[in-house]
């Protein structure tokens, strides 16, 4: 991958905060009609799986679809915007959802024993057809990758107030932390659904990689601000909480905060009075 892409291809300080709030960066119709058109038999072929951890360079060859894909100049720089240069690969994979299959796969996390604020694993997921509704697309709760649950506790939830389900044009590719709730939709359409999957590792501090131009608009903190429906009155709280702790270590600057909640529980005075 590029080193450092050019800055105009970086996330926006509005589009992190954006990320740090909904846990996800969508990006509609940005692959390229012939990539698209190649996908499919790709994935049919199949992608040789990887040990955890390899770079980008021996996961994905010069050439090959998967090192294309994610070298586009709008996917590079949001790769390096949110985990820097140089990220490895966790694992990646093709999920395939069949004509009419009649089950979904139940609402789950990925990776829910990682509780890490300070950094943070992202899933690249990428779709090369248009996905419909009856296609089923991959469901998702935005707000809800900082929320800590065994894997698939909430496999039991049918549905939450403010789920998405995805419906998108051919080439599209989403971005996610990768602690957000998820699961793939049951397809009621005849057509075969793709979806290709990539997990990136951050090998640097993931500080101040995007574009930063915009840092003190006030739209970051509307976004860093940003509530679902399914968000309980007191603890919806707990995610804004969450959040400001990640953004501080995302632009290293330990005063950020959002209506005084971290500054007051991390008042810890030592005067002593005598």
């Amino acid at each position: 991958m590029t080193a450092h892409p050019a800055r105009d291809h970086l996330l926006t300080s509005v589009q992190l905060a954006h990320f740090v709030s909904h846990g996800s960066v969508r990006m509609d119709a940005i692959v390229p009609d012939d990539l698209n058109e190649q996908a499919i038999e790709v994935f049919k072929a199949g992608i040789p799986a990887v040990p955890y951890g390899t770079p980008i360079p021996e996961a994905f060859p010069e050439g090959s679809f998967a090192r294309r894909l994610i070298e586009l100049p709008q996917v590079a720089g949001a790769i390096h915007s949110l985990v820097g240069p140089g990220p490895t690969i966790d694992h990646h994979a093709v999920h395939i959802r069949r004509p009419n299959e009649g089950h979904a796969q139940p609402l789950h996390g990925d990776a829910i024993i990682d509780a890490r604020l300070d950094a943070f694993d992202v899933q690249l997921m990428y779709y090369p057809q248009k996905v419909t509704l009856d296609m089923g697309g991959t469901l998702s709760v935005p707000g809800s990758h900082l929320r800590r649950t065994n894997e698939s506790d909430t496999g039991r939830y049918q549905n939450l107030r403010g789920q998405t389900r995805l419906t998108c044009p051919a080439g599209t590719v989403v971005i996610l932390h990768h602690g957000i709730w998820h699961g793939g939709r049951r397809n009621d359409s005849d057509i075969e659904r793709y979806m290709f999957k990539i997990r990136f590792n951050p090998t640097v501090k993931q500080r101040r990689l995007w574009n930063t131009d915009d840092l003190n608009d006030p739209e970051v903190g509307a976004e860093l601000r940003t509530r679902f429906p399914w968000y309980e009155g007191a603890t919806g709280r707990l995610e804004i909480y969450n959040r400001v702790q990640m953004w501080r270590a995302l632009t290293g600057d330990d005063t950020f905060d959002l209506d005084y909640w971290v500054t007051r529980v991390s008042n810890r005075p030592q005067r002593v009075v005598v």
